[in-house]
């Protein structure tokens, strides 16, 4: 708001110095207010707002000075050459600023991206019995820096995936991210349940969150994470456990169905709001050929300028047979950005795994 109302400080100048010129209160000389527009300008508008701030004083003072017929007198030149200089050093020095602070943001970014791949890394194209895809991206920024988070492990029990959202947004969110995809990493291998492997992520976050001014007061009071963690062991079937998340969808022979879960459970981090937990994951059929899509909510909540939804299932059961796992995520990803018209107003995450038929042999990675 206070940035909103500097940059509209020049024109606002620039307002005033026509009003006195075109009234009796023209003799004060206006001069250097005009010549303070442009200076102002390149502070806060940039290059192209410093040429239109002073082209604007540019035509203000040409028409007062035809209409108090001062043409021809030492005080409009010398309006005129202080205005040029002043507006080519404002707009050299906007340019300036604003190519070091491009720098700086993409060094910035860079180093977000850099650090972000090694909490999300890409998961692998082959997994014991599935083939699978993986997409992230943050709101706006088109860096894949964000809440969300995802990671598919083969392990001794099967191939287990994790799909979650982080309550808040910046440095915190990222912390639990980092937090839960390290629980996550490292039960997969040792619980042989999967319901233990979520309670080891909600204990990790636990710890985290009683550490001592780790995260401030808005966190603490609000923060939570939706989570889902999915096994596809050898047989024809998903294990799922869901704690407050979308439930996935199971595209089996052009048709999609949500996998919901038949007790809804909270999210890491409210565990006080339910007394009992079941010690079973829900299991759901997932034949050969199947494809199974864990996302986060900022897919079905994307909205279009109408404000309707996106139609995850729709655009699911409208992509073609025959595609990787990747590439059909990647034409999830264009479909989501044609209905919001190319820009996210929440991050993405979306893992895709499809059961690869038994005749494969198994991938002994």
């Amino acid at each position: 708001m206070l940035f909103t109302l500097m940059q509209c400080v020049p024109f606002a100048i620039a307002l005033a110095v026509l009003v006195i010129e075109l009234t009796p209160a023209h003799f004060i000389y206006t001069g250097p207010l005009l010549t303070a527009v442009p200076a102002l300008a390149a502070v806060t508008l940039g290059p192209r707002g410093t040429a239109a701030a002073a082209a604007l004083a540019l035509a203000i003072s040409v028409a007062t000075a035809a209409y108090n017929s001062a043409w021809g007198t030492l005080q409009v030149y010398t309006n005129f050459l202080a205005l040029g200089l002043v507006t080519a050093a404002g707009f050299v020095t906007s340019s300036a600023v604003r190519a070091r602070r491009q720098r700086e943001l993409d060094q910035v970014r860079r180093i977000a991206v850099a650090a972000q791949d090694v909490v999300l890394r890409p998961v692998p194209a082959r997994l014991g019995p599935v083939s699978a895809g993986s997409l992230c991206l943050a709101a706006g920024t088109g860096a894949r820096v964000g809440g969300d988070l995802y990671e598919a492990v083969q392990t001794p029990f099967g191939v287990r995936m994790i799909v979650g959202d982080v309550r808040g947004k910046g440095l915190s969110a990222i912390r639990a991210v980092a937090v839960v995809l390290g629980a996550f990493r490292e039960a997969v291998h040792y619980e042989d349940e999967l319901v233990e492997v979520m309670n080891r992520c909600s204990a990790a976050l636990r710890r985290e969150v009683a550490k001592p001014g780790a995260y401030d007061e808005e966190v603490l009071l609000e923060g939570f994470i939706t989570a889902l963690v999915a096994q596809v062991p050898n047989e024809p079937v998903v294990q799922v456990v869901n704690r407050g998340h979308p439930p996935p969808l199971l595209l089996h022979e052009g048709r999609t169905t949500p996998l919901v879960p038949p007790a809804p459970l909270p999210p890491l981090g409210l565990e006080d709001l339910v007394a009992d937990f079941p010690d079973k994951p829900d299991s759901y059929p997932f034949a050969p050929g199947d494809r199974l899509l864990l996302y986060t909510d900022g897919v079905i909540e994307a909205r279009d300028g109408r404000g309707e939804f996106f139609a995850l299932p729709r655009a699911m059961e409208g992509i073609g047979g025959g595609t990787s796992p990747q590439a059909f995520l990647e034409q999830l990803h264009r479909a989501l950005v044609r209905h919001t018209g190319g820009g996210l107003a929440d991050d993405v995450a979306m893992i895709l795994a499809d059961r690869r038929p038994t005749t494969e042999r198994p991938d002994p990675r």
